[in-house]
């Protein structure tokens, strides 16, 4: 296994976050580091591209593998044929309490390839989880002052 960890403090609720990172149709306002439809429900297929910040990456069609709702959401993908590039991408939401918010970002890479694989795409896959990872951070933020004003006001 080949792990790829990024994490990013936000300072927005939980439940704020959980939904901009689920709301998979709105990721075109927001995400331009990846793009991703369908179903977030587990045995579901969803497609994963490449936004346009994101270089040449590949496009997956994974499953999603675990829905932990509030709290994470993993997906199984393969490049080609299972065992040659294998990838388990989860994202963790927790709660650090008083309104602030730790996004993890992770993926085990396993397979034939793997190693060659991340030779040639691991540090722009790592800056591409870094940029979905800031790029949640400022819609969650955006999201909870406007919720925040709006009740002030």
């Amino acid at each position: 296994m080949n792990p790829l960890v990024t994490t990013i403090d936000i300072d927005a609720p939980a439940e704020v976050v959980w939904a901009v990172l689920t709301d998979f149709d709105s990721y075109p306002e927001w995400n331009r580091h990846s793009i991703v439809s369908g179903t977030l429900a587990e045995g579901e297929t969803l497609r994963v591209a490449p936004g346009p910040d994101a270089g040449r990456m590949p496009t997956f069609t994974p499953t999603v593998v675990t829905v932990d709702e509030g709290h994470e959401f993993a997906w199984l993908g393969h490049l080609f044929v299972r065992g040659l590039f294998d990838g388990e991408h989860r994202f963790q939401v927790e709660d650090l309490g008083e309104g602030r918010t730790r996004l993890t970002q992770s993926e085990s890479f396993s397979g034939v390839l793997a190693g060659l694989v991340l030779r040639v795409f691991g540090e722009q896959t790592r800056r591409n989880f870094e940029g979905v990872n800031a790029a949640v951070k400022a819609r969650a933020e955006s999201t909870a002052d406007a919720t925040t004003e709006s009740i002030t006001t």
